[in-house]
């Protein structure tokens, strides 16, 4: 299964897991009257809002280049991705304010039999989606449907959260249970959307590889025989593409053929452990210096 297959069908298991819950939270909140409840209904509705922004995310990060987009669409993912975490944070702040006004003017809960059995069933809904999300993402390590992944993460506490607030309101007669689970509820989603914010800020930022890959990207050049050293080093990611660009410094003396059939021998090495890469590769003579008085050699780890 190729990999835009996989996330969208990670994301029509999202929109159908979340209808169903849409479906099921509803009818709990109008029996239970719970805030705890409608916080995690409201929740779930915008994990649905949300879900179907992260299949067009998908779908259009997975449309080859074109003559308008030469890069790709991968960046689409990370749209997707913020477009989720706005809608988390408007969540969030809803359910707070009708939690601390709940606290204030008080209020009861009712029919929690239901409530709960509603919160086991989603539990269970939502454990069967997050194993199929945890199998897309190990294979295609997408941004949006690691934000997706989160969301419905947090359902899990959620569902905990409204079955411990219905038990403690009408079993232990704690009526501020509901309210403070709620509010509890709304710091932990906007939590959540501030994590998942700051990976798909970094792709549409074209924030570099983390410290470990650049090195060991160097640590390729390094063993090829002809690089005489390299020099600004640059990479990102979008979506599922990867672009590195960089200065090579060769033998002065090669011919523009030679450097050109060395280059190609480059990015064939670079492919082996790097695979699907895509490679800019600007040749300078050894011992040239850059405008900023850098020498090429400065960043091959066993030349400096």
């Amino acid at each position: 299964m190729s990999r835009g297959s996989l996330t969208r069908s990670a994301a029509y298991a999202s929109i159908a897991t979340a209808l169903f819950l849409v479906v099921l939270k509803l009818w709990a909140t109008w029996r239970t009257d719970s805030t705890a409840m409608l916080g995690s209904l409201a929740d779930t509705a915008l994990d649905l809002v949300a879900s179907v922004a992260t299949l067009i995310g998908v779908w259009i990060a997975a449309q080859p280049a074109d003559d308008n987009h030469r890069f790709g669409h991968g960046k689409a993912e990370a749209l997707a991705a913020v477009f989720q975490v706005m809608l988390i944070t408007l969540s969030a702040g809803g359910i707070a304010l009708r939690a601390i006004t709940r606290l204030i003017e008080g209020g009861e809960t009712a029919a929690a039999e239901e409530g709960i059995a509603v919160s086991v069933i989603a539990i269970l809904a939502t454990f069967g989606l997050l194993a199929w999300q945890r199998h897309v993402i190990r294979k295609t390590q997408s941004v949006a449907i690691k934000t997706d992944h989160l969301h419905y993460q947090s359902d899990l506490l959620l569902n905990l959260a409204v079955i411990a607030a219905l038990v403690l309101d009408q079993y232990a007669g704690f009526g501020a249970a509901d309210p403070l689970m709620g509010l509890g509820i709304a710091l932990w989603l906007a939590w959540g959307a501030w994590r998942s914010g700051g990976e798909a800020l970094d792709h549409l930022m074209d924030h570099e590889w983390p410290e470990e890959r650049r090195d060991e990207f160097l640590a390729v050049l390094a063993k090829h025989p002809d690089i005489r050293g390299v020099h600004d080093l640059r990479t990102r990611t979008s979506g599922a593409d990867d672009f590195v660009q960089f200065h090579m410094a060769v033998d002065p003396h090669l011919t523009i053929v030679e450097v050109h059939d060395l280059m190609d021998d480059v990015e064939a090495r670079i492919a082996q452990d790097f695979p699907d890469v895509e490679v800019l590769i600007h040749p300078d003579p050894k011992g040239l210096v850059d405008e900023r008085g850098s020498a090429a050699e400065e960043l091959l780890p066993d030349r400096k």
